[in-house]
């Protein structure tokens, strides 16, 4: 049996059990006016859902980058758990490399989508498998993992989760007092396919070409022939709005 997790100050929990989705969860919590600070979380014996909800205090476009503070927040508490030999990377779109590859992504939605307005609240969502989903076929999906496969049996997922959140905190304190420069050099050491091609899947539109960096607000440069173009991170946005 899981031991409940714990968080920083000002953090509060929700447990789910079963098929429910603490993604969803959270947006409907946001709706209905939760405080920020609400981890949704669902931990099963097969995987590690949960979602934060935080309510910014600038525009969506200038907020949006709480995005790349969950996922370096997450590489940086699996790696203070994991053994050294683990490496975890991060894709632009969400995903998560371990050890080269597939294992969960983060999600992100929010109260509207309009970049120079300020929403009312942002959820960013984690989902990580523990095991196998078929684990009776092991190698049938080479680029895909899950965390137990990786080494990292001894883990247990509120230990995770609650790291999770503890790390994202530091991030997000660093962003907001020294700005956007210490996030763009940790993420930079992390990302996934800089300077490779990319074959992407943004909510149902597929984005190919050369991965070149990103802009000031993590936007996605990418090169196709002579045009570079850029995705911003509010192309990753879920739901309809």
């Amino acid at each position: 049996m899981n031991k409940q997790p714990q968080f920083p100050p000002l953090f509060e929990g929700l447990a789910l059990s079963g098929a429910a989705d603490p993604f969803a969860k959270a947006q409907m919590q946001a709706t209905l006016g939760c405080d920020a600070g609400l981890v949704v979380h669902n931990l099963g014996a097969d995987h590690l859902r949960a979602a934060i909800v935080f309510a910014p205090e600038v525009v969506l476009s200038d907020a949006m980058p709480v995005l790349i503070c969950c996922a370096i927040g997450f590489q940086n508490a699996l790696g203070a758990l994991a053994p050294p030999e683990v490496a975890v990377h991060l894709e632009w779109p969400g995903g998560i490399r371990i050890n080269g590859a597939r294992c969960g992504r983060l999600r992100v939605a929010a109260a509207h989508n309009e970049a120079d307005t300020m929403p009312d609240w942002i959820v960013v969502g984690l989902e990580l498998p523990l095991i196998p989903g078929n684990p009776d076929m092991p190698g049938a999906t080479p680029d895909e993992t899950a965390l137990y496969e990786e080494g990292c049996v001894d883990i247990a997922p509120d230990d995770l989760l609650s790291a999770w959140v503890r790390h994202t905190l530091v991030w997000i304190n660093r962003m907001e007092a020294e700005g956007l420069k210490p996030l763009n050099a940790e993420w930079r050491g992390l990302a996934q396919n800089l300077g490779e091609e990319i074959d992407w899947t943004l909510l149902g539109t597929t984005e190919t070409g050369t991965f070149v960096g990103t802009d000031e607000r993590f936007g996605a440069l990418v090169r196709s022939e002579d045009t570079t173009r850029l995705l911003p991170l509010t192309a990753l946005l879920e739901g309809d709005h």
